[in-house]
């Protein structure tokens, strides 16, 4: 067949053409690369001569620097983790070719903008032979990567490292590696099968094993100033040595044995080296393959590659497809498979159909070849069970413009599902489920489906099961013999027996009345069909209700008995003697002392608990007090209304509560002396009164004389008359005078006080 090569080049047309993956953005710079090398000769006793080629990739439309006239190459001694720095050196590219690929099938047009380019950097070196163990590390590092990579965090960031390893001992064994056949297409198709040879020869004749794995960093994107040549620069100059990091792929979904993702993924062949899948994901993938070489079971070297694979949407302008009962060829063919029947028709899914002019199905019937090329999608009838040979020819004339399915076609015979089962109607228990199934090819695998919806499945030949619900099942089985073909069979079970068991469980077996109890069945299998009778002990009982409620109103201790009755008319019944226990509810009483006249002055309380079946108390007093003493004392600290709550507990649990309202009323008091001697001795210099005002407003003191003349007024009640007229004036003199104080209450009460005083001098 040719749809894959085909798919390949049809792919690269319509993906540059496509928006979704524009040429600027698919590569700026570096498309891949790899590094391999040849003994040449040996010189002296202890030196060789080797020549190493280096070839790198790139997108010549993608911008970016251009390939290196002055590759900086470096050559370390010592291991993966220790080395140093045995020369650096520049060299230019021998070979720069623009790459080519070959005009696709039934395509008339080829884009101008595809474009790849190889540079090849040919260069020898004269090494003396290491000791055993050290191997020659042969580097170049290049930034960078397109910024439109899918794979990996990051990518215009991330430079590359093209470097070989030169082992000790393929020094000893003048060894020359392994080097790759094919670079790879720049493009493959979604959802179409891949198989590319990506294999290597061997001069040597060595054995070669392959695997994908991660790609070296090398480099940064620092691209101006002396940091341009470091480790981090866009151009290491001299190149960096081992040990490398690998470059940062986005985890989980793409490692370095996975590189595009995907289930089942695209894999690379151990022995063969062939890439073969189907991609499933769209985008750009950087992808690493590694060939080591094995000379009599010791590792001589390994050969890293690096390229990118953009998978993109496409379809081959003519390609043969037949719907078969799987989506993988099998040895290029597809497989087509009829159990129980020698008449197979084939449904043709083949493209693009404007391309095609004719076609040629045709079948090898054993002692005779049957064709048709008329319908699109025939239907042919094969003489006997066995397997058939066949293709499917598109313009079967020739030209660049046909393809060829083959085709193997097994007819088996038929399977047939069957079961039968058996189970007590009337006392519930599993139902037992015998096969009944034929084949002649013997059947080897059993699924049952019970029916229940979530419920376990088997896989057994002959199961059992128990069912929870009653009602209709459907039970399905599905067989499946030794030639993978398949039946199905459903009876239904109409499985209503009665419960082996009672069993109720109460939300409470003990309370005080009224007592709402639930009463929980949890005998199985039952259902609304059921006839179910209740009886509670206490003259109550229900009918019909799988699970009810039921209200106890007096105390006592109470029988509880259910009988069950099922559609086909076995019944089942039990009594659960004393299972509940009504107890009188508590009754939650209290006084308190003193019983009135509560004030600011007068505000310590004594509560006495009056009530009766109560094990337990719980005071509530105002919004920031509670205990549990059964008479409490306490003394309330703010005046105003004031709840006091006695929640009582029964012993078993049933509470009763009582709430009261205290006030405590706030309280003013006021005093005023007699007398005053303003005679700045510091002693009764003033005259005010004294008291406690908390809450009042409104305050007014006024003095008079007995002439009537005011001589002091204030609305503060920390002011005092100093014996001066109005505080300011001349002085008073000696005499009685009259004084008025007022004043209104926290709760609008009016004060009033009116008296004499006698100023002495």
């Amino acid at each position: 067949m040719q749809i894959f090569r085909l798919n390949v080049y049809i792919t690269m047309v319509l993906f540059f053409m496509a928006t979704a993956f524009p040429i600027e953005a698919i590569a700026k710079h570096i498309i891949g690369g790899d590094m391999t090398y040849e003994y040449v000769s040996d010189v002296g006793a202890n030196s060789r001569r080797w020549r190493f080629t280096m070839k790198v990739y790139r997108d010549c439309f993608g911008g970016g620097a251009p390939f290196d006239t002055d590759a900086s190459i470096s050559i370390f001694r010592g291991n993966t983790q220790s080395n140093v720095l045995q020369e650096a050196f520049y060299v230019n590219y021998n070979d720069f070719t623009r790459l080519i690929p070959d005009t696709p099938q039934c395509v008339t047009k080829i884009p101008t903008n595809v474009c790849v380019e190889e540079a090849v950097y040919v260069f020898e070196r004269t090494l003396p032979i290491t000791v055993s163990g050290q191997s020659y590390f042969i580097v170049y590092q290049r930034c960078c990567r397109n910024e439109s990579i899918t794979n990996i965090i990051n990518p215009g960031s991330v430079g590359a490292t093209y470097a070989v390893e030169l082992t000790y001992e393929a020094q000893v064994a003048k060894n020359d590696s392994p080097r790759f056949k094919n670079f790879p297409p720049l493009i493959i198709c979604n959802n179409l099968p891949l198989d590319f040879d990506h294999s290597a020869t061997d001069a040597d004749g060595d054995l070669l094993l392959y695997e994908f794995c991660a790609p070296y960093v090398g480099g940064g994107n620092i691209t101006q100033g002396p940091a341009l040549f470091s480790c981090d620069g866009a151009k290491p100059d001299p190149s960096c040595g081992p040990p490398f990091d690998i470059i940062p792929f986005a985890v989980p979904v793409y490692t370095p044995d996975k590189p595009m993702g995907g289930n089942p993924v695209v894999a690379i062949n151990q022995t063969t080296g062939f890439i073969n899948g189907t991609p499933l994901l769209l985008g750009q993938f950087v992808v690493g393959v590694c060939v080591s070489e094995f000379r009599n079971g010791q590792l001589l070297s390994t050969i890293r590659r690096e390229f990118q694979f953009n998978v993109a949407d496409c379809q081959p302008d003519v390609f043969t497809k037949i719907e078969t009962d799987s989506s993988t060829l099998v040895a290029e063919q597809y497989l087509i498979k009829s159990c129980g029947s020698n008449t197979v028709e084939f449904t043709n899914l083949s493209g693009q159909q404007q391309f095609i002019t004719s076609f040629r199905w045709e079948f090898d019937m054993k002692d005779s070849i049957a064709t048709n090329s008329s319908v699109w999608s025939p239907t042919f009838t094969f003489p006997d069970t066995g397997l058939y040979s066949g293709r499917l020819i598109l313009n079967p004339s020739g030209g660049s413009c046909s393809d060829t399915a083959d085709i193997a076609v097994r007819i088996f015979p038929e399977v047939n599902a069957d079961f039968s089962y058996a189970y007590d109607t009337c006392v519930a228990g599993p139902v037992v489920f015998t096969d009944l199934s034929t084949s002649e090819a013997g059947v080897k695998s059993w699924f049952w489906d019970f029916g229940v919806p979530g419920s376990p499945t088997s896989s057994e030949q002959n199961p059992s099961y128990l069912y929870d619900i009653p009602g209709q099942h459907p039970v399905t089985l599905f067989v499946v013999d030794a030639n993978i073909c398949s039946d199905a069979v459903t009876k239904t079970i109409n499985y209503v027996p009665a419960p082996p068991i009672i069993v109720i469980r109460p939300d409470s077996y003990l309370g005080c009345y009224p007592a709402r109890i639930f009463f929980d069945n949890l005998s199985k299998p039952i259902d609304e069909t059921y006839d179910i009778k209740w009886t509670f002990g206490d003259g109550g009982d229900t009918g019909g209700v799988i699970s009810p409620t039921h209200t106890y109103t007096e105390q006592g201790v109470y029988d509880v008995s259910v009988a069950i009755t099922s559609p086909i008319g076995c019944m089942i019944s039990d009594t659960f003697f004393n299972l509940i226990r009504v107890e009188p509810r508590p009754v939650a009483d209290f006084t308190f002392s003193p019983e009135s006249g509560l004030t600011t002055f007068n505000n310590i309380v004594d509560f006495t608990d009056k009530s009766k079946d109560a094990a337990f108390w719980n005071w509530q007093i105002g919004n920031d007090f509670t205990t549990i003493q059964q008479n409490p004392t306490y003394t309330f600290t703010d005046t105003g209304l004031t709840s006091v709550r006695l929640i009582v507990t029964h012993r078993e649990g049933c509470k009763d509560s009582l709430t009261k309202t205290l006030d405590i009323r706030p309280e003013v008091r006021w005093y005023m002396p007699n007398a005053f001697t303003p005679n700045a001795d510091s002693k009764n210099d003033g005259f005010q009164g004294k008291g406690y005002l908390e809450g009042a407003v409104g305050f007014r003191m006024a003095i008079w004389s007995r002439w009537g003349e005011l001589v002091f007024e204030t609305d503060n009640p920390d002011d005092a008359w100093n014996g001066r007229v109005r505080n300011t004036g001349g002085n008073a003199p000696p005499g009685v005078y009259v004084y008025v104080v007022s004043f209104t209450g926290p709760r609008g009460e009016p004060h009033e006080y009116k008296g004499y005083v006698t100023l002495v001098r």
